[in-house]
């Protein structure tokens, strides 16, 4: 794997959690900060003190560079009483540095422009490592025969040639829903930044350059996959495999797991109605969840390859149109199907894929109707309804904000329209504030499974509403949100496995991967959880004693442990939804 060049410089320096013996902890953004942007650590002390001031070093000088006497204190977060917010914003000049406050010093940190650089492409390792079919990773293929037909009516259990996409997660069920979000995020950020991409990888995902940037190549292995799940107008399939998957771990080219006919694997069709095989049962209620994502995937794809591959573009853009056709016709949610286990991806929205695929087929097209399709989809659910939420199921609102809602705000600039929807845009995010409010690190996410990824939503919402509206009104918050991500929160780690290359990540994730020895670079981990979630999940415990035990709190909880499935395990689409935001940070952005 092409290693990251992120703080390469300061490989002499151990960058490590720093506390004292007094057990305070300064956490602070260990990828760095760009010199314009808000700069906040949070302090964390388990006595309650009070800190009267905080001040900056720099690394290589040894000089205090900048004191503040009125440091923030904020509400306690259980078991610290004493919580502060330093912000050392007013500092702008390019440096190592370190903040010392109290009996803490934090790990050193950089400030310049460059500490985002490579780390949207870095993210795209853990993504070809996903592949199914040829996995560049193994240098082998995997699940060549899928699959059989379940679902289909007369076409039960014949063959069908879908072979291809990406590993869900740590397991190697494969899903439409996420995988044509996770096409769609890396197709958008392309579209949005591509000068944030390098040319390093080939097609098939091996070392190489071809003239296409690699998110591109990593875009049409999802695309070509998702061609094969809609084959014709009106088929649609939205899974490959079930949880009989879940016979521990193995290597995706060594897959012993038996769904009844030798080496295929079953593949859902799309009905509408309730499916699961076994003891549970989902509840579906329609189909245009699934059509919608197809649809705006394609449409998307469409117009980034309509220079590149002008067949290609064509066909997705009849694809599109079809897909969305059809998603008019089988209103509902499809959700995924269970097998021997009570968990499924539990989606219940479906208004807000139909808003995004119409809004991209009015941008593909030009045709009004697509913009007034896109306008009623948008009223319908004009916030994501686990946005300022205190919990929700597994996936229940899902993709995790609407990418329609800037949709329509970008392509209709200037009108009432766009100030609607960026007032929709706007109230979500002062619904997560708020929530944030409550806590030193303001995260105001539901700390749910997968709450990573509702934090790089966040990011992505607050990124889009503040490009399209000019309104800078959320600045700490994102700032907040993005830095959690990568060392301020209760446990100083990173939640991307290998990113800063010095850094504390995980390191030790629920992969079949790492139990054997290897790694995998570039994958967003689920993240924290609420307690009682952790307490009550199947089949959960920790193999190994809790490194972080001291650093758990009322608010949530964090394991780097492969059996911590809750918290530890890397997602494909968490990953890909958060090369967007990471592309737009970068030095060399257009």
């Amino acid at each position: 794997m092409r290693p990251v060049l992120i703080m390469s410089f300061l490989s002499s320096v151990v960058l490590m959690s720093c506390g004292s013996r007094d057990k305070e902890w300064i956490r602070i953004n260990q990828l760095g900060y760009r010199a314009d942007d808000i700069k906040v650590a949070v302090f964390t002390g388990l006595k309650e003190k009070e800190l009267k001031s905080f001040r900056l070093v720099d690394v290589y000088s040894g000089k205090t560079v900048f004191v503040n006497n009125n440091p923030f204190k904020t509400t306690p977060l259980k078991p610290f009483e004493n919580c502060y917010r330093l912000n050392f914003s007013d500092i702008k000049t390019e440096g190592t540095y370190r903040i010392v406050a109290g009996d803490a010093v934090s790990p050193n940190f950089r400030i310049a422009g460059d500490v985002y650089d490579g780390t949207s492409d870095f993210l795209l390792n853990y993504m070809r490592q996903q592949r199914c079919g040829i996995n560049p990773f193994l240098k082998d293929s995997c699940h060549t025969h899928d699959g059989y037909i379940i679902y289909g009516g007369k076409d039960d259990s014949m063959h069908i040639d879908v072979t291809g996409g990406w590993h869900d997660a740590a397991d190697y069920l494969q899903y439409v829903a996420t995988s044509a979000n996770a096409t769609y995020q890396m197709l958008f950020a392309f579209s949005e930044n591509p000068c944030s991409f390098s040319d390093e990888y080939l097609a098939n995902g091996l070392p190489g350059t071809d003239s296409i940037p690699d998110v591109l190549n990593e875009a049409r292995w999802g695309l070509d996959w998702l061609v094969k799940m809609n084959p014709s107008p009106g088929v649609m399939y939205n899974q490959i495999a079930d949880d009989r998957d879940h016979i521990g771990f193995r290597f995706p080219n060594a897959d012993t797991a038996n769904y009844g006919k030798g080496r295929e694997r079953p593949v859902y069709r799309c009905t509408g109605k309730v499916q699961g095989l076994f003891r549970y049962r989902n509840r579906t209620t329609g189909i245009a969840s699934t059509a919608g994502k197809f649809a705006s995937a394609f449409a998307r794809g469409s117009a980034v390859y309509r220079s590149l591959d002008p067949k290609f573009a064509d066909l997705l853009g009849k694809k599109a149109a079809e897909a969305f056709d059809y998603g008019l016709r089988n209103p509902g949610a499809c959700q995924t199907a269970p097998g021997t286990a009570p968990y499924f991806y539990e989606e219940e929205n479906w208004v807000d894929d139909m808003e995004l695929a119409a809004i991209e087929l009015f941008k593909l097209t030009g045709d009004r109707k697509y913009l007034d399709y896109a306008v009623d989809f948008g009223r319908d659910e004009t916030v994501t309804p686990w946005m300022g939420a205190d919990t929700a199921r597994h996936y229940q609102w899902y993709p995790f904000m609407n990418m329609g809602h800037p949709g329509i705000a970008s392509a209709q600039a200037g009108s009432d329209l766009s100030s609607e929807f960026l007032g929709n845009m706007k109230l979500g995010l002062e619904k997560i504030m708020k929530k944030g409010e409550n806590n030193p690190f303001l995260v105001g996410v539901p700390f749910i499974w997968c709450s990573n990824n509702l934090v790089a939503a966040t990011l992505t919402q607050a990124s889009l509403y503040r490009k399209i509206s000019g309104d800078n009104s959320f600045l700490e918050f994102e700032a907040a949100c993005r830095d959690w991500l990568f060392g301020c929160n209760p446990w100083g780690t990173s939640m991307v496995v290998g990113l800063p290359e010095n850094g504390d990540y995980p390191v030790n994730t629920h992969s079949s991967y790492v139990v054997k020895g290897l790694q995998v670079p570039g994958g967003l981990v689920d993240g924290p959880v609420y307690p009682s979630i952790f307490k009550n999940l199947k089949y959960l415990s920790l193999s190994e004693e809790d490194e972080y035990a001291q650093f758990q709190n009322n608010l949530a909880v964090y394991h780097d442990d492969y059996a911590d499935y809750s918290t530890n395990e890397c997602t494909m689409d968490g990953t890909a939804c958060l090369v967007y935001y990471l592309s737009s940070l970068q030095k060399r952005k257009q």
